[in-house]
C-alpha cells in the first residue's frame, strides 16, 4: 500500500523519540530518517520502526495492528512483552545494570564478572541481548519487570461506537417521525483569523553535555528542576541525559527522567529500597571531570574513539571500595568507543581521580 505523506512524517516522530530514548544510534537514526523521508509505501515505514519499543510520546502514532506482511509487535506467545529483538532503551540498560549491581552486592557474581556484565550492557542493542545477561541471576521481589507493548483500544472504541451508532439511530427515528422543524438553522460564526507573522522562535542552548559548559548547564537545569542534586543514577550523552531518582517524599518509589533541555517523565513508578542512599551531585569535581572526558579517547587508546557517554552512580555494594570509592559514595565511569565497537572505559572518584583504567587492546 502506497504511503502518505503523514504516513512519513509518523514514522519520522516514531523515529525521533526512539532515538531520545537511546533505542538507536546516532548514526542508526539519521540512515533510518531520511529512508523514512523517501519511503514509498506503509511497509517499509512498518520495517524502518517494527523493531522498536513504542515510545509513550507517540504510542498513537503507531498501529496496534500491522498490514498482514508482518505484525512485529503482536504480543501472541511472548507473555504479553515484546519480542527479543526489540530495540532497548537507556531505562533498560540501566534497569539491567541495578540488576548486575545487586547481584554483585548479594554475591552472585565476582568483581571481575560483574564489570564484564556492566560493559555489556552498554554494547546492547535488542531486549534479549539484555535479558540473556541477567537470565541465570536472582532477581529482587521489587525489580521492575520487563517492559511490555501498550495495549490497543480497538475492543473499548468498537464498544463505544456501537452505543453512539444505537444513540444516532434513536436520535434518527425520532426526527423522521416528529416531522421537520420550521426553525431556521442559526448562522455560522465566522472564522478566527490569528496572525502568526510576529511570533518569534525561541531558541535554546543545547551544549554537549559532556563537556564543562554542558555538564555545568545541565547541573543548574537539575537543581533548578528539583530542588537539589541527588539522583540514584544518571546517565549522559552528548545531546541528551537519563536520570533515575527518588519520588520526592516517598523514598521507596522510582522515577525516570530524560533530559533534553528539559526534564520528561520517562518511565511508571517503581519500587526503590527506602534505605538505598542517593548520590550527590554536588560532589563532583567539574573541571576534573570533564578534563577526563576530553583526554578519555586518547587515554583510552581508542583509535578515532570519542566519549560516548558517562555514568554516574552509588557504589552501594561496595564493590569499588579496593579502587579508593567509598562505600555508599557515588562514582563516575566514562566511555569512549568507535564505530568499530573497540572501546575503554574511566572509573573516577567524585574527585574526578581517575581510580582504573581499562584501555582498548589490539
Amino acid at each position: 500500500m502506497r504511503a502518505r505523506d503523514l504516513d512519513r512524517a509518523n514514522a519520522s516522530s516514531v523515529l525521533d523519540a526512539a532515538y531520545a530514548e537511546g533505542q538507536l544510534g546516532a548514526d542508526e537514526y539519521r540512515d533510518r530518517t531520511a529512508k523514512a523521508e523517501t519511503a514509498k509505501t506503509v511497509g517499509e515505514l512498518e520495517r524502518l520502526i517494527g523493531d522498536l519499543q513504542v515510545p509513550s510520546a507517540v504510542g498513537d502514532l503507531v498501529p496496534s495492528e500491522s498490514t498482514p506482511t508482518r505484525n512485529p509487535l503482536r504480543r501472541t506467545g511472548t507473555g504479553g512483552r515484546y519480542p527479543d529483538h526489540t530495540r532497548a532503551r537507556d531505562v533498560d540498560r540501566d534497569t539491567t545494570r541495578q540488576l548486575i549491581d545487586n547481584a554483585r552486592g548479594d554475591g552472585q557474581l565476582s568483581e571481575d564478572e560483574h564489570q564484564t556484565l556492566i560493559e555489556l550492557v552498554g554494547e546492547a542493542k535488542t531486549l534479549g541481548e539484555l535479558a540473556q545477561l541477567v537470565d541465570d541471576l536472582q532477581r529482587p521481589s521489587d525489580a521492575a519487570p520487563p517492559p511490555q507493548p501498550p495495549r490497543s483500544n480497538r475492543r473499548r472504541w468498537y464498544r463505544i461506537a456501537v452505543g453512539a451508532g444505537a444513540v444516532c439511530a434513536a436520535v434518527a427515528a425520532f426526527v423522521l417521525t416528529s416531522g421537520v422543524s420550521d426553525t431556521a438553522p442559526a448562522p455560522a460564526a465566522p472564522p478566527v483569523v490569528v496572525d502568526l507573522g510576529s511570533v518569534q522562535p525561541i531558541v535554546i542552548a543545547t551544549p554537549n553535555l559532556l563537556t564543562r559548559e554542558g555538564l555545568t548547564l545541565f547541573l543548574g537545569k537539575y537543581r533548578d528542576k528539583f530542588g537539589g542534586l541527588q539522583i540514584d543514577t544518571l546517565t549522559l550523552y552528548p545531546e541528551y541525559a537519563v536520570v533515575a531518582r527518588a519520588v520526592p517524599g516517598e523514598p521507596n518509589r522510582l522515577i525516570g527522567y530524560d533530559y533534553r533541555g528539559g526534564f520528561q517523565q520517562s518511565s511508571a513508578v517503581t519500587s526503590r529500597k527506602a534505605d538505598k542512599p542517593a548520590a550527590d551531585l554536588a560532589q563532583l569535581n567539574v573541571a576534573a571531570i570533564t578534563d577526563a572526558l576530553a583526554s578519555a579517547p586518547s587515554t583510552l587508546r581508542v583509535p578515532n574513539g570519542v566519549v560516548t557517554h558517562m555514568d554516574v552512580q552509588i557504589d552501594d555494594a561496595g564493590a569499588y571500595s579496593g579502587y579508593g570509592i567509598p562505600r555508599n559514595g557515588p562514582y563516575v565511569t566514562i566511555y569512549a568507543g568507535n564505530k568499530f565497537n573497540e572501546s575503554g572505559f574511566l572509573l573516577l572518584t567524585p574527585a574526578g581521580v581517575v581510580a582504573r583504567a581499562v584501555p582498548f587492546e589490539k
